[in-house]
């Protein structure tokens, strides 16, 4: 059986493991990833509106993995619109890079749940395998944080680079033409973030409980034995 310490901190990892599931799951359904400003340039260039005016052409859009909407302002009034990635949009899209991101998240989500599971494991007994062991804990942590990093990465690069934001602003849009003026990441974002840093903070725990710390010994007391005691 594992010492009191150890199993408090392969539970610890445990909770850890379950809450980065958890994160995971919300942050790939909520339709929040990226938030931005858009101009309609077409309706801005049409009546040559100055800055006091640019503010009737300036909208908003939102957006996650599948799901997303826009606030179109091209001089008559806000326009709200849905919208979902999937069947049709993803085609205008990078497809391969936005299903690797997807799949690169789900393969976290298997990996932090086995994490999970062999932390249990390892809180209630010490296992005779060694990849079922702390080893196998630390494996699973650092493949799910892995995998993690590189969806996050492939979103930043597919926002930067493959300029994302302005695809789907633009997506079907015949008439007007619309400019990003700004884009952040939004918690659904960091949520990931977050849940990378959870399996590294995983991995530390169970760097922690590998090691043997030196057990407090108390001194017994010296039997004083006199030549009176042996007497009797």
């Amino acid at each position: 059986m594992p010492g009191c310490f150890k199993k408090t901190l392969f539970a610890l990892a445990a909770l850890i493991s379950f809450v980065s599931f958890i994160l995971i799951v919300v942050a790939m359904g909520t339709p929040k990833w990226m938030t931005g400003k858009i101009l309609c340039k077409t309706g801005a260039d049409l009546v040559n509106a100055t800055d006091p005016e640019l503010v009737k052409f300036i909208g908003e859009i939102y957006y996650g993995l599948f799901r997303g909407g826009k606030i179109r302002q091209c001089g008559l009034g806000g326009r709200h619109s849905k919208f979902t990635i999937f069947p049709h949009m993803v085609k205008k899209l990078n497809t391969g890079l936005h299903v690797m991101i997807i799949m690169f998240l789900c393969v976290a989500i298997l990996f932090s749940l086995v994490s999970f599971g062999f932390c249990i494991l390892n809180a209630i007994k010490v296992p005779y395998r060694a990849i079922k062991g702390p080893a196998g804990v630390c494996l699973w942590n650092f493949l799910a944080g892995g995998f993690i990093v590189l969806a996050v990465s492939s979103f930043m690069a597919a926002v930067k680079l493959h300029h994302l934001t302005e695809r789907i602003a633009n997506f079907r849009e015949n008439v007007f033409q619309f400019v990003i003026l700004e884009e952040w990441f939004e918690d659904c974002f960091w949520l990931c973030v977050a849940s990378a840093t959870a399996h590294a903070v995983n991995l530390l725990l169970i760097a922690i409980s590998g090691i043997n710390f030196p057990k407090i010994k108390t001194k017994t007391e010296e039997a004083n034995v006199t030549a009176e005691d042996i007497m009797y």
